[in-house]
């Protein structure tokens, strides 16, 4: 059993531009300052082996992989997860390792180095991780998170812990960064229906309160065209009602993947004009440029 080594764990301060894995020397856990979440977020990485369903042009994972989540140690991650809750809470960790104006917990979040609905202990891992936050006095204070590309969401387990999220005061955060079968392709390296993707959004939304997180940029030194944009607004339109609201960003951390060179971050104002359209709807939007 691997076992956190305090001496080897970094000294820098944590900020939004880097969500390192390593961050504090543990196999699953691992805080960052997230600027969507707008402080400290506790990330747990079912995906220690960088292996992933998808493959986002836009992903800073290193050497990322295709496949899916490896079995996990949950002993190891319960002993990880009240360890880093109690530095938090109790320890200097906030003093010494997150800014002044961040150091605040205000979620944990299923994310990490791939799709961690792919995990084959993604149930027992939610029971792990409320069983935690229950015994820090956190759940229902704070949210839990899932961060997925929704690939998985007819899968029963995973309708199971989307559904015991609601429970613990959760939410998930659906990936949808285009809405034409080629563009998510181009951006996602997945050859998917946009039909199949709004009825598993629909769904999600369905078994607990739901987001979608959309990453824009420009690709060539272009923006997404106006036939591209129509096309995820008419999944957003057909979605809405299930919908908590769209989380839009932009790139803040580069891209390790091949096609980083051709990326680049999009102005706030082209992010604003597309939060505005997207409000006609009827959705709240919030931004990170």
């Amino acid at each position: 059993m691997n076992q956190t080594n305090p001496q080897a764990e970094p000294h820098g301060l944590l900020d939004s531009t880097d969500h390192s894995r390593e961050s504090a020397s543990r196999t699953y856990v691992y805080p960052v300052v997230s600027r969507r979440a707008g402080g400290v977020s506790i990330g747990i990485n079912l995906n220690p082996n960088n292996a992933c369903n998808w493959r986002c042009i836009y992903c800073q994972v290193p050497d990322l992989t295709r496949g899916t989540a490896p079995s996990i140690d949950l002993a190891l991650l319960e002993n990880e997860l009240r360890t880093m809750l109690e530095e938090l809470q109790h320890g200097d960790f906030m003093a010494r390792r997150v800014p002044e104006d961040a150091r605040r917990i205000e979620d944990v979040a299923f994310s990490g180095n791939g799709e961690p609905t792919s995990s084959p202990e993604f149930l027992q891992a939610i029971d792990v991780v409320t069983r935690c936050m229950a015994e820090s006095g956190l759940l229902g204070r704070i949210k839990l998170r899932l961060i997925t590309n929704g690939s998985l969401v007819d899968r029963p387990t995973v309708r199971q812990g989307i559904a015991k999220l609601r429970l613990a005061n959760g939410e998930v955060w659906f990936k949808l960064d285009a809405g034409s079968r080629k563009r998510i392709a181009l951006i996602n390296n997945v050859d998917l229906d946009p039909l199949g993707v709004l009825r598993r959004l629909r769904d999600c939304g369905e078994l607990c309160p739901t987001w979608v997180q959309s990453c824009f940029f420009a690709l060539d030194g272009f923006a997404p065209n106006e036939t591209e944009i129509l096309a995820w607004l008419d999944i957003l339109g057909q979605a809405k009602e299930r919908l908590d609201g769209v989380h839009l960003y932009g790139l803040a951390r580069p891209s390790l993947q091949p096609e980083a060179p051709r990326l680049a971050r999009l102005q706030q104002a082209w992010l604003e004009l597309l939060a505005a359209r997207t409000r006609k709807l009827g959705l709240k939007v919030r931004i990170s440029p």
